[in-house]
């Protein structure tokens, strides 16, 4: 069996899950106590309310925490604010009602519609560009990933990032062995890191920092790799380093299916996204589209 599959197990877990009443997931997760739970059904009976308006006009709850035991309860994981185990950088995974999500979710779906529903399409990797440092690519890269991983794909997030990686820093967990273990013979297929908290989303870090990323990613390894990886994810999202100090970022687009162009607003140089994408499509790169990053 493949990393991404779920068990039998796991499979009777998620449907126990979902057929499980919102106040059992509320006094589960311990954010109601069996005796205010019966208060609630009491005030529920006499008003006619949802269990969870009820609740709150009782102030054993808040809305965040109703809005948290629904995600549950329809398998739609995020993280409550308490949870530390992430950087709060992943805003996908502790804010997914808010706006800057909405609008990654908005990418994701024409991200869908462009490249996911062409049949023609094999590969599923889209690799995150931009010309320069500090517009966004790794935030974008992450919080894409796991708005993928919370429409029920089994996604991976690859740290291609052999230079200043920050991934594994964003997921709290260590970098090694991660992708340039892979490339250079030192690690496997084990270097993929399930993310626990985040049903269905895996990393693959960046891993120890070579002397020679541009030789490593341009290897067969590196395309044999993405495929290997393709038969066991939906969904891969690569990170890369600045375009225009590294010229990895384009040698990575080169194997992917298609290229995310990212610019920062008042920040990127609009002649140099006009070159950066010139480039790429010169490579052969699809552009999957481009991205104006307000962060």
């Amino acid at each position: 069996m493949n990393h991404a599959e779920l068990s039998v197990p796991d499979l009777k877990a998620h449907a126990t899950s979902a057929s499980r009443s919102i106040g059992a997931i509320l006094i589960d997760n311990g954010f109601l106590s069996p005796e205010n739970a019966e208060r609630v059904l009491r005030s529920q009976k006499e008003t006619g309310q949802r269990f969870g308006d009820a609740a709150i006009a009782l102030g054993l709850l808040t809305e965040d925490d109703i809005n948290l035991a629904l995600a549950r309860q329809f398998d739609y994981p995020y993280l409550p604010a308490t949870d530390t185990s992430l950087s709060d950088s992943l805003v996908a995974a502790y804010k997914p009602f808010s706006p800057v999500v909405e609008r990654l979710r908005a990418l994701r779906s024409q991200l869908i519609l462009r490249l996911f529903s062409d049949s023609r399409v094999r590969s599923n990797a889209i690799s995150i560009v931009s010309p320069d440092a500090k517009e966004g690519r790794s935030f974008v890269a992450a919080n894409l990933a796991i708005v993928f991983s919370q429409l029920g794909e089994r996604t991976l997030l690859i740290d291609a990032d052999l230079r200043k990686p920050c991934q594994h820093h964003l997921f709290k967990m260590d970098s090694n062995p991660g992708l340039s273990g892979i490339l250079s013979g030192r690690a496997g297929i084990e270097a993929v890191a399930h993310i626990p908290s985040l049903l269905g989303l895996s990393l693959l870090p960046s891993g120890a920092i070579p002397p020679n990323p541009q030789e490593l990613l341009g290897r067969s390894g590196f395309t044999e790799l993405l495929q290997s990886l393709g038969r066991i994810f939906d969904v891969m999202i690569i990170d890369t380093p600045p375009a225009i100090q590294c010229a990895e970022a384009q040698i990575i687009s080169a194997r992917a299916t298609a290229a995310l162009l990212l610019a920062r607003k008042n920040y990127s140089s609009a002649p140099e996204m006009r070159r950066l994408a010139k480039n790429l499509q010169h490579s052969g790169v699809t552009l999957a589209g481009s991205v104006l990053n307000e962060y």
